[in-house]
């Protein structure tokens, strides 16, 4: 009777230790995928937060960014965390932020009143 016990709680490890590393033979299997799909053009994040697009793909560890204009560094494909959304042109979304704040949808028919209401004004309390 005193085997049961330790033969559950060792199935019970071995189950959790199964899982495990399903969880993580997954997860390189999905990063193998992204390093294999890695093209001149994408826009690429690292792990180390940086953001940039892929210039030259030529050499099997290693990958060329852009990060900024005319700023290029070499990175390990390993670093590369995710591809990440093309980029937004800076200058056409000021253009639409401008035409958003020179229309206002909403007009302000209220009227401004200098006096505040009797029971907040300062120096009276009631009670």
């Amino acid at each position: 009777m005193d085997l049961l016990p330790l033969l559950l709680l060792f199935g019970l490890l071995g189950l959790m230790m199964f899982f495990m590393s399903r969880r993580q033979r997954r997860a390189v299997q999905q990063q193998q995928e992204l390093q294999s799909s890695l093209a001149v053009g994408d826009r690429v994040m690292t792990t180390s937060g940086l953001y940039g697009t892929i210039i030259d793909i030529s050499d099997e560890a290693s990958i060329d960014l852009e990060i900024a204009p005319g700023v290029e560094t070499t990175w390990l494909r390993a670093a590369v965390r995710e591809k990440v959304g093309p980029e937004v042109d800076i200058e056409e979304f000021d253009e639409d932020l401008a035409d958003e704040v020179a229309e206002p949808d909403v007009i302000d028919d209220h009227e401004v009143v200098d006096e505040a209401p009797e029971e907040i004004k300062p120096g009276k309390q009631k009670g």
